[in-house]
């Protein structure tokens, strides 16, 4: 299992990249799973490139492909004028272009670093439609971290509780991915084995939309 960390922080060292980690740290510590970083300011030059000769850079290509392989993300973007960086903006559409199906059905985690709470809706107006409209899915709880929240309460519970979401779905898709069709039943449908190649009679297979919606409840 892969979970790739997209950050558009500019700085050096940068808020965007603290969170970054943090979130990274809390999904990686509930799940098995590789954790690769994007870092988006290193990718500026080529990433300009790309929408004046249309093609990626070496570097800018295995970023693409990174995402296009992950099991799960983590965005994380600077607000700017009360929304995403345009470098973050920047990124995903080089990787749409490129593919339109790149993080379609993929687990996302948004968050969003700035210098006041008064844009924590950027998770909300911003954020959340871009991914929608790229047909990934986005876990219930965003992170926003405004310069007073860090070393405050709340935080902490926030960055606990989504990447507690992000894990569970990636487990979820996972888990359909190892489920892979053996032979047609006596229903016409095809018997699940387990990755494992055990097989244990027929399978319930629980519809990824279904452990969504009970995440959504929780």
């Amino acid at each position: 299992m892969k979970l790739v960390v997209v950050s558009a922080g500019l700085s050096v060292p940068s808020s965007t990249r603290l969170l970054a980690d943090r979130l990274a740290a809390a999904t990686a510590g509930r799940t098995s799973a590789e954790v690769e970083f994007v870092e988006l300011r290193d990718l500026a030059v080529e990433i300009a490139h790309n929408f004046t000769n249309g093609f990626p850079g070496p570097a800018l290509g295995a970023a693409v492909e990174a995402v296009k392989g992950s099991d799960g993300l983590i965005v994380v973007t600077p607000v700017f004028s009360a929304s995403y960086s345009g470098l973050f903006k920047s990124f995903f559409d080089v990787l749409s272009a490129g593919d339109a199906e790149a993080v379609a059905g993929k687990p996302v985690l948004v968050a969003a670093t700035g210098g006041t709470a008064r844009h924590s809706l950027v998770l909300d107006h911003a954020l959340r439609p871009l991914f929608a409209y790229l047909r990934a899915v986005v876990v219930p709880t965003g992170v926003y971290a405004a310069s007073e929240d860090w070393g405050a309460e709340g935080l902490a519970e926030r960055i606990e509780r989504a990447a507690g979401e992000l894990a569970r779905l990636m487990g979820a898709t996972g888990a359909r991915e190892d489920a892979v069709p053996e032979s047609a039943g006596r229903d016409g449908h095809p018997d699940v084995v387990p990755a494992t190649g055990a097989v244990t009679g027929r399978a319930t297979v629980i519809p990824f939309e279904e452990r969504l919606a009970a995440l959504r409840t929780r």
